[in-house]
């Protein structure tokens, strides 16, 4: 499968890696963060998450090419934040084609699961507000059938943004 989130902070990765983890979940990430974290870097490295260089757009469309043929031979499933960078006020920025589009031709048999990330934002604030609901929500799967790559970001950011009242 392949979950399309939006990104609100760092966050949004544990409940992704818990919600999915019966589907062994590799993300998108940018190659900065496969250096100096511990634990984290050296499961992006070494995990089979794609590490791009967003500087580089031929690197990264390896790098997710590897990946999507790895989750389609594996049955695994990938994660990607189309957006680009966390949203630092919540709002769901516009989704960008490239990467999805990418893992759509290489992972063809992969469910598009769009999953909602509400308020984790609010953490990255200090001082930390006391009793804060997140809230997270796997989305009806997106039918690929016929449609486009960029008619399926589209829905998923249609959707993301609807559950989260943005539309």
């Amino acid at each position: 499968m392949i979950i399309v989130s939006n990104h609100q902070s760092q966050y949004d990765i544990p409940p992704v890696v818990w919600g999915f983890r019966k589907h062994y979940p590799k993300f998108i990430s940018k190659i900065e963060l496969g250096k100096g974290i511990p634990s984290i870097s050296y499961n992006l490295r070494k995990g089979g998450s794609a590490l791009i260089d967003r500087a580089n757009k031929g690197q990264a469309i390896k790098e997710i090419i590897k990946l999507g043929s790895h989750i389609e031979e594996n049955n695994y499933s990938a994660c990607i934040f189309p957006e680009g960078t966390r949203s630092k006020d919540g709002k769901v920025k516009t989704f960008k084609v490239g990467g999805l589009g990418t893992l759509l031709k290489t992972a063809p048999t992969a469910a598009i699961i769009p999953f909602a990330v509400d308020n984790n934002y609010l953490l990255q604030r200090f001082p930390m507000g006391i009793g804060l609901t997140l809230t997270y929500t796997v989305l009806e799967p997106i039918a690929r059938e016929g449609k486009t790559a960029e008619e399926i970001t589209e829905q998923c950011e249609l959707a993301i943004k609807k559950a989260l009242g943005q539309q």
